[in-house]
């Protein structure tokens, strides 16, 4: 793995591709030019270098990872390796929500009736508390 550690300057784009925060890396230069990258509190574009100690917030799909760079690497690792390489002082994600049971008709028994309808409206509206 010394090979992977580079001497030199590491661009943003690559780095959160190699520790696997985003999927691809043309997904990271994409947050990069759309500002939802920032380094050190600054506006990152794809190609700036890190450093280690750099603070690295990253906002994808509606949650924001704050990684704080431990060790540089410019080639994709495997997980274990990348978990290495970043601190992560990102807050909790948020529950998911409880997903309510959906009504499950028998196949073949056509389309519900006025009358199973407002069965399944009052029963969903139960649930819903109202």
């Amino acid at each position: 793995m010394a090979s992977d550690e580079g001497t030199g300057p590491v661009r943003v784009d690559s780095w959160i591709w190699s520790v696997r925060l985003t999927k691809t890396r043309s997904a990271a230069g994409t947050a990069c030019r759309a500002g939802h990258v920032r380094v050190n509190g600054e506006r990152a574009k794809p190609a700036q270098p890190l450093r280690v100690g750099d603070e690295v917030r990253v906002r994808l799909a509606g949650r924001e990872r704050v990684v704080v760079v431990s060790r540089l690497i410019s080639k994709r690792v495997g997980a274990p390796v990348a978990a290495e390489c970043f601190v992560d002082n990102s807050p909790p994600e948020p529950p998911r929500e409880h997903v309510a049971v959906v009504a499950v008709r028998d196949r073949g028994t056509g389309r519900p009736t006025k009358r199973d309808r407002r069965e399944l409206e009052r029963l969903q509206g139960a649930q819903r508390g109202r």
